[in-house]
């Protein structure tokens, strides 16, 4: 896998774990992973990420 630079979301609480970072990649995927966990990530392409965040912000996943 190519070297990815991570970036933290701005809603991250500034430095102490519990972040989530994405990753742009040349393959036109967007990868993911949890600060905490930084060797466990998965990938998703734009489309499919943008419709879980419309999906979060309207409340639509709840346990």
């Amino acid at each position: 896998m190519p070297r990815l630079t991570w970036q933290k979301s701005s809603f991250s609480g500034g430095g102490k774990g519990n972040c989530v970072e994405l990753a742009a990649s040349g393959s036109s995927l967007v990868h993911l992973r949890e600060s905490d966990h930084p060797r466990d990530t998965t990938a998703t392409t734009p489309h499919a990420l943008a419709h879980l965040l419309r999906a979060v912000k309207r409340g639509g996943l709840r346990s």
